[in-house]
């Protein structure tokens, strides 16, 4: 996990640093006047890495399966009518740790190959930046619809890449986040079935008994329950999870 954290604060660090030695400047609280153009540049990579940081976990949930697992799990407790149980946050900390459990491969790669060499100066910046984002640009298309890349290829109007290499970040990363909402949207509706059956038959029993009055998701409620537990409901639901990743 440290590895993939430290991916995503390198991959913005790096372009920014742009040079293989760089002095870490000084930080004050004096505002005055730059000196000197190398004063102003010191400040200007400062206030980059740190807006950086501040972007650094938003671009962890653009760029992995997280968007995937928390909607459907968001789509699991509305389907079983449980309200807010399992908690929101209790939901998002389980997205984010089977996130992590996928990418770990991913993210050890990406530190293997270009951020460990960078690190111990065997290779420069612009080679590090590429090798790192390599792993992540592999991922993301295996995971993306043909279709979906090209509609930010007619939007740009570029020509089609001859290379995963030739496909910039700012394109995979749109189409990667639409073809994540579609497939968590396919199998939230798949979710949806099974319980929708269940609260039919019981709205119709409860209605040839002549209980109009009673709701019938007071009822159905503990039966979805008892059913979801009965089958292991979050083995079957998290083990398919991860085979739908590619």
């Amino acid at each position: 996990m440290l590895r993939f954290f430290l991916f995503f604060l390198l991959l913005g660090v790096i372009p920014v640093l742009g040079a293989e030695s760089v002095t870490v400047p000084t930080m004050n609280f004096e505002l005055s006047a730059p000196k000197s153009p190398e004063q102003l540049v010191s400040s200007l990579n400062v206030l980059v890495l740190l807006t950086l940081l501040f972007l650094a976990p938003s671009m962890v949930l653009v760029m992995t399966t997280f968007t995937r697992f928390v909607i459907v799990f968001g789509f699991l407790r509305q389907a079983m009518g449980t309200q807010q149980v399992p908690p929101t946050q209790l939901l998002v900390m389980l997205a984010m740790i089977l996130t992590f459990f996928v990418m770990e491969p991913v993210g050890t790669k990406a530190y293997e190959d270009g951020i460990k060499p960078y690190v111990e100066k065997k290779i420069g910046y612009e080679e590090a930046f590429d090798k790192t984002a390599m792993p992540f640009k592999n991922f993301m298309i295996r995971n993306t619809r043909e279709k979906d890349l090209a509609l930010f290829f007619r939007i740009r109007k570029m020509e089609n890449p001859s290379s995963i290499a030739a496909v910039p970040l700012s394109i995979i990363i749109p189409a990667f986040v639409i073809s994540e909402l579609k497939t968590a949207f396919e199998i939230g509706f798949l979710l949806f079935l099974p319980f929708l059956v269940i609260d039919m038959v019981v709205a119709s029993i409860l209605m040839s008994m002549g209980m109009m009055m009673l709701p019938p998701v007071m009822i159905a409620l503990p039966f979805k329950i008892l059913i979801f537990v009965l089958i292991d409901g979050w083995s079957l639901l998290i083990g398919n999870l991860i085979a739908s990743v590619k």
